[in-house]
């Protein structure tokens, strides 16, 4: 909805949906390409059009589908998607205070969103997982945004060690209590922690390109390097399978060089 609002309503206001014509549908596709928006975004905005005149002709209220043809302009920009390697993995934990350690420990080793972190409640951490039932976003607690988002995910004996470790330095440790509080006992705000105390930190040893979805994509692609079940994989993240295969799991030259020897070992080529 968010989307929506800013980018297509702000542009075309009050105008009635039969008056629309595919070119200029383009045109705005190709301004917000232009403009800096990501490939995603873009084609989310292309994705969004065609399903509004899609229920627009089911309705009755459009002849014709205006969007059906649009495509998705080459300059919109492709993301990077960058991952930590294990020495970038340590100096990040090494760099971090205790508290926003064992949030980034959450985000790298279990694989946990940032708006479930900040979400999480001690009733919610239990002698093995963390049970995900609600999410922190835009500074509101709601629910996770998919079915698969509803999960158990599972945590290490070092991470549950930690947790225990910062349960004895809380102030308030009632079931309904949250893990991550502010100053006033709501939920700690994700973009603060990351402004205040978490992004200096790892500027000032070479990290700061580091963010929350580049941890989340390490646990990914390290899990992966370990050999561990795709599927599994994905349900610890709170993903289908193709997401976190084609997204999340990024292959390195040196993980892809190993498999080729390995083929071409098994081929007997000289």
């Amino acid at each position: 909805m968010n989307r929506v609002s800013v980018h297509l309503v702000a542009a075309f206001k009050h105008r009635e949906l039969s008056g629309f014509r595919r070119d200029e549908l383009q045109d705005l596709l190709d301004l917000k390409a232009n403009g800096g928006l990501s490939f995603s975004v873009v084609d989310h905005l292309r994705w969004d059009m065609k399903q509004v005149f899609d229920m627009a002709v089911a309705e009755g209220h459009v002849e014709r589908n205006p969007a059906l043809l649009l495509f998705t302009p080459r300059e919109a920009a492709k993301p990077v998607r960058l991952v930590m390697n294990l020495k970038e993995v340590q100096i990040c934990f090494g760099a971090l205070e205790k508290r926003e350690r064992l949030i980034a420990k959450l985000a790298v080793i279990a694989g946990m969103r940032p708006g479930e972190i900040f979400a999480l409640t001690w009733r919610r951490l239990t002698a093995a997982y963390a049970d995900i039932r609600q999410r922190v976003y835009r500074g509101l607690i709601d629910t996770p945004k998919t079915d698969q988002s509803m999960r158990k995910a599972a945590l290490s004996e070092g991470l549950l060690a930690e947790i225990e470790s910062w349960r004895m330095m809380a102030v308030e440790t009632s079931d309904d209590a949250w893990v991550f509080p502010s100053e006033r006992m709501t939920p700690l705000s994700k973009d603060n922690c990351w402004r205040r105390s978490m992004y200096p930190a790892l500027a000032k040893v070479g990290l700061g390109w580091v963010n929350f979805q580049v941890m989340r994509r390490t646990h990914a692609t390290f899990m992966k390097a370990l050999g561990i079940d795709a599927k599994l994989v994905a349900d610890q993240l709170g993903h289908g399978l193709d997401v976190s295969q084609n997204v999340y799991t990024q292959s390195s030259v040196e993980i892809r060089q190993a498999a080729l020897n390995q083929l071409e070992r098994s081929l007997q080529v000289n």
